[in-house]
């Protein structure tokens, strides 16, 4: 008999990484899969199934304007109950640190499913940063039957909570499965996407690149200030680059960010980026400016290095092993290693050609392996 499953995922980070595991079951003949999305991010999450060539099979569409965390938790909640009543899954897969997730979890619980976390283990063990990530992933964890963990000091967290050492896998993570095959998909001949065109009119390829994200919300204010601060000097002392800038929509980001960079001659400041655009300027860029967990795992498979700001990070291991580097909020340290990366051409070759401690592509082969012995 077939071993039933249901992943579900809500954002557009958890379609990334849970879409070369849907690719994988679909295409497996041992497993009956089932996929639902809550939709708790609408267009951004179409965008990637899309890319992927996904069709969920439920789709909860939860999204609705000023939305908060009470009723996204209940909504989700009490939307799975059908969608569990008739699957009737053996395993559910979530991803992360969403409420989504979290929920997703609960209700999977209820329903008698084994749950199955996807990237688990991950801790700032602050449970107001970020907020409210780290509360989902540690209640995630808790409800989960099998956890997946992008690597050893993941692992060793979830020991330490006393998570069974026969529940706990290490795979990698497979947001470089996603990578791999999404880099190899906007750069074959022929791919055409409307995004990656306007890019190509807009960014200049003669000169070194610098990706900038950033939009968590405890860099609001006076963080994101001294951010904008930093990039307009680096901006103004090196005209030999160019900083690229996807903008998140939010208020409390776009406005502050286009009043301080706007008109900078060699700053371009562009709506946020689908997927495939995204991945294809990471490809092309120098280095990486980032508050953005996903991209500390992404970057150094492209061998590009990422300069993180945030004060504290779930993903040690890059840090650990230099390829990413921690620089906070704070104008002149964003300053003063962006200078170093740019002028000291040792420095970067040794944070560019580190090894990857978040995985090989082959993440998604360990879970599936690992399901069929169950």
């Amino acid at each position: 008999m077939k071993k039933k499953n249901l992943i579900v995922f809500g954002t557009r980070p958890e379609a990334i990484k849970m879409a070369p595991l849907v690719k994988a079951f679909l295409n497996d003949d041992s497993f009956d899969t089932k996929v639902c999305v809550t939709a708790q991010h609408r267009e951004m999450l179409d965008q990637v199934l899309d890319f992927f060539e996904i069709i969920p099979d439920y789709d909860l569409n939860v999204m609705k304007p000023n939305q908060n965390l009470y009723s996204l938790t209940a909504t989700i909640i009490e939307g799975m109950k059908p969608v569990l009543d008739e699957v009737k899954p053996d395993y559910i897969y979530v991803h992360g640190d969403t409420t989504t997730s979290m929920a997703v979890g609960i209700a999977g619980f209820y329903a008698g499913a084994k749950v199955c976390h996807v990237e688990a283990g991950l801790r700032t063990y602050d449970r107001q940063y970020p907020f409210p990530e780290e509360f989902n992933r540690q209640l995630t964890g808790r409800i989960a039957d099998y956890h997946f963990a992008p690597t050893a000091g993941s692992k060793e967290n979830l020991l330490q909570e006393r998570t069974l050492n026969d529940r706990i896998l290490v795979t990698g993570n497979t947001v470089i499965d996603a990578l791999l095959f999404g880099i190899e998909k906007v750069t074959s001949p022929g791919y055409s996407d409307a995004e990656i065109e306007m890019l190509n009119a807009k960014v200049d390829l003669s000169k070194r690149l610098i990706l900038v994200t950033g939009h968590r919300r405890e860099n609001h204010g006076e963080g994101l200030l001294n951010i904008c601060t930093a990039l307009k000097t680096i901006a103004q002392e090196y005209p030999d680059t160019q900083i690229i800038y996807p903008v998140h929509l939010n208020p409390n980001v776009k406005g502050p960010v286009h009043e301080l960079l706007e008109g900078v001659s060699n700053i371009l400041l562009v709506p946020p980026l689908a997927y495939p655009a995204f991945i294809w300027l990471m490809e092309k860029s120098y280095l990486i400016i980032t508050d953005s967990g996903g991209i500390q795992e992404e970057a150094p498979s492209l061998g590009k290095p990422v300069l993180v700001t945030r004060t504290t990070t779930e993903r040690p291991e890059a840090v650990s092993e230099g390829t990413v580097l921690l620089v906070g909020t704070d104008a002149e340290r964003i300053t003063l290693k962006t200078k170093q990366l740019l002028d000291d051409d040792a420095y970067y070759k040794n944070m560019s050609q580190l090894h990857n401690p978040y995985g090989d592509g082959k993440s998604v082969a360990r879970i599936v392996s690992y399901i069929k012995t169950l």
